[in-house]
């Protein structure tokens, strides 16, 4: 268990509100897993879905925003503290799903480390 929120951002990461990752690259501890395909800013709810198609054909996952080490805005990347196989093993996100189903996010709260309150 970390001592941080894993669905809201660190103030270490240099996040500010209303900046739109969408099309930053992400950066695993071993390497570079893909493209932002989304971001929520929700409040204790607030994630990325991460574009790993390169990586795994037509794959896209889910990465709460604790999830995030650093934002550098100048060279438009996200870096995670998760190494690749990490996220590969990570369930996938389902876009149909997110909107819809109570307790969506819990899965992904449990994967990575944290309930989801």
């Amino acid at each position: 268990m970390s001592e941080f929120d894993i669905w809201n951002h660190r103030p270490s990461t240099g996040y500010r509100q209303g900046v739109d990752l969408v099309g930053y690259k992400v950066e695993a501890t071993d390497g570079s897993i893909g493209k932002i395909d989304r971001h929520s800013e929700d409040v204790g709810s607030s994630y990325l879905v991460v574009d790993v198609g390169a990586w795994i054909f037509g794959r896209r996952v889910l990465l709460p925003a604790g999830t995030i080490e650093l934002i550098d805005t100048a060279e438009r990347k996200v870096y995670v503290d998760r190494t690749k196989e990490q996220i590969k093993a990570a369930p996938d996100f389902d876009e149909a799903k997110q909107g819809g189903e109570p307790g969506y996010l819990e899965q992904f709260a449990r994967y990575y480390g944290q309930p989801h309150m």
